[in-house]
């Protein structure tokens, strides 16, 4: 279980990387899609985070 929350916790990183590389290579194109990309990177960002100390809290409260 503590593995797949490992694995899903880092998917986010991979996605957040995505969602910039997609928000990057439109810019010149369409802008209001780049920014749309560029909240989505922050989100996975901040789902990152989120998770990592949900783990934490989880392997904590496991001991």
């Amino acid at each position: 279980m503590l593995k797949a929350l490992k694995f899903f916790q880092y998917a986010y990183i991979i996605f957040a990387v995505m969602f910039a590389w997609d928000a990057i290579s439109n810019w010149s194109i369409d802008r209001s899609r780049s920014y749309i990309s560029l909240l989505f990177a922050a989100l996975a960002v901040f789902m990152f985070f989120f998770r990592k100390r949900f783990r934490k809290k989880f392997e904590d409260r496991q001991k």
